[in-house]
């Protein structure tokens, strides 16, 4: 058996000792997901440099909605928000859609602590959101999907009512924004398609 000199012998106690505070730290824990939430997957963000966001008239082909019945306040609690952040809530129309549920938008940029947490925080309040206006059961598992030119991760999940058409939301995340958004009726892989074309207007 090998003999370690005192600062080989001091640098295994100091990684022992850190080791053994990590796994007790309390802080260092993922928050818990909710009863009835999505289990998202551990994909780290990806993307590169700082990225920011701005409200759009248009984004992916669809229009800002205006006016009366357009999104007036946060419906989705955003988190903490700190100075230099910037919160983007917004619904778009479908083309030609005049009636009916939009599509809820809900984006933070700047965000100080891991972007997928706060994805996270924000997809909990969107679903909270979705089953108390109109959509039922329970969520069922995030997918991954192509993420856009900005990287990071891009995941779905759906709120099944039925084995049809049904209620999905998407969320992303990069090294600095998180965001996510309600796709009324559709499904997890044309809303994720729609979703990375929305984030080419709204992330710059």
């Amino acid at each position: 058996m090998p003999i370690r000199g005192p600062r080989t012998l001091l640098a295994t106690i100091a990684l022992a000792t850190t080791l053994t505070l990590t796994a007790c730290d309390p802080a260092g824990e993922a928050e818990a997901p909710p009863a009835a939430s999505a289990t998202v997957s551990s994909t780290s963000p990806a993307g590169s440099g700082k990225h920011t966001l701005a409200e759009a008239s248009t984004a992916g082909g669809l229009t800002k909605a205006t006016g009366a019945g357009a999104v007036s306040d946060v419906p989705v609690d955003p988190g903490e928000m700190r100075d230099g952040m910037h919160l983007v809530v917004a619904d778009y129309n479908r083309a030609g859609q005049t009636s009916g549920r939009r599509i809820l938008f809900v984006g933070v940029d700047s965000v100080p602590e891991d972007p997928n947490k706060r994805r996270e925080h924000l997809w909990r309040g969107l679903i909270d959101y979705a089953l108390q206006n109109g959509s039922a059961g329970t969520p069922t598992t995030a997918k991954p999907y192509e993420p856009g030119p900005f990287g990071g991760s891009l995941e779905c999940l759906s709120l099944p009512e039925s084995a049809n058409a049904t209620d999905v939301i998407c969320g992303w995340s990069d090294t600095t924004t998180a965001a996510v958004a309600l796709f009324p009726r559709t499904t997890p892989a044309d809303a994720a398609r729609l979703f990375a074309a929305m984030r080419a207007d709204l992330e710059h």
